[in-house]
């Protein structure tokens, strides 16, 4: 049974037997929580490219949610993501498991 709290695994997913969860993101007391897989690519400078994708599917989702231009999306994130990485508003915490 699907809890109203999780998304659901995407059919493109399903149908691919080679299909390997890398990452997933809850907030829950007040904070990101994360699991993944932090060695699925020999060359760490990849997630780079991961968290690309995800911010261009973030850009196309609320392009059609809410009618909001990817492009200013993606230009909102990117100047976002760059403070943080100068300058985090808080330092992760919890261990790897």
């Amino acid at each position: 049974m699907k809890n109203d709290r999780d998304l659901g695994v995407p059919a493109e997913v399903i149908r691919d037997p080679k299909a390997n969860e890398v990452i997933r993101a809850w907030v829950a007391n007040n904070g990101l929580v994360c699991a993944l897989r932090p060695t699925t690519w020999e060359k760490s400078w990849a997630w780079g490219i991961v968290l690309a994708d995800v911010a261009r599917n973030v850009a196309n989702a609320l392009r059609d949610e809410r009618g909001d231009e990817p492009s200013l999306t993606l230009k909102g994130i990117q100047e976002v993501f760059n403070r943080e990485m100068a300058d985090p508003t808080e330092e992760p915490t919890g261990s790897f498991v």
